[in-house]
């Protein structure tokens, strides 16, 4: 069962590819539309993605050496972090949430929990600082109501 997990992924990819243009063709097209359509695009990009995906079906690569399962539970612990992360900046301002998710996330990267807290903590004030005052985006530091 050599080169097994290309052919899979190409098959795959082939079905979103279908469903993608499915979709594409459901788009409404207004009488001022441009020459080419509002549907050509999307079509386009998964024509090609079918492509790709029959040339890996095709021509698979050497089977890939899968990492071990605490890798894809490290991959999934970061994944729920971002999610949660994202929830958290509207009530929570950006501060906190990113500090705290830096943290964790520089503490999976190198296991020593003070540099992860000093990381975290450097890099949500760095970015904050950059973001609010450099590039003068309108974000909120912390929660309403705890600086009046």
């Amino acid at each position: 069962m050599s080169h097994l997990s290309d052919r899979i992924f190409g098959l795959a990819v082939i079905l979103v590819a279908l469903v993608y243009i499915a979709s594409a063709m459901q788009i409404q097209v207004s009488f001022l539309s441009d020459p080419v359509g509002s549907k050509a695009f999307p079509i386009g990009v998964a024509s090609v993605a079918i492509i790709c995906a029959v040339v890996m079906i095709l021509r698979p690569d050497e089977e890939p050496e899968w990492p071990e399962l605490w890798t894809v539970f490290s991959i999934i612990i970061s994944i729920v972090l971002l999610i949660g992360y994202s929830y958290a900046l509207k009530p929570l301002g950006f501060i906190i949430p990113t500090a705290i998710v830096a943290s964790a996330l520089s503490y999976q990267i190198t296991p020593k929990p003070k540099f992860a807290v000093l990381s975290g903590l450097g890099l949500s004030l760095g970015l904050f600082v950059l973001f609010k005052f450099i590039l003068d985006l309108g974000l909120i530091g912390f929660p309403k109501g705890w600086f009046v």
